[in-house]
């Protein structure tokens, strides 16, 4: 049996882009968000609770903030000192988090 090579070709600007973007950690993107909120999650989970993405608005990052975290008092605490703070370090173009209900 042979291996077979498949070759493409595409416009080297193009490619050097879709590499960037992809691999820009300080983009405003739905994985890099994710990764940011997986630093997190262990501090949440601890309080019995946890925080889905909603939807990305322009530079607003809109989250629903889950189990115990979703019914605490101090939950507009967590979600601005400490979610929109650290989102807003790791990637400079979030403006705002939103908690979604």
């Amino acid at each position: 049996m042979s291996a077979e090579t498949i070759t493409t070709t595409a416009p080297e600007g193009a490619v050097a882009e879709a590499v960037a973007a992809d691999s820009d950690p300080r983009a405003l993107t739905i994985p890099n968000v994710e990764r940011v909120l997986d630093e997190l999650r262990p501090y949440l989970m601890a309080d019995g609770g946890n925080v889905e993405i909603v939807e990305i608005d322009g530079p607003i990052v809109k989250v629903r903030l889950q189990g115990a975290c979703g019914s605490c008092p101090s939950s507009t605490m967590t979600l601005k000192m400490g979610i929109e703070r650290k989102l807003r370090e790791a990637i400079p173009e979030v403006a705002e988090v939103i908690q979604v209900l």
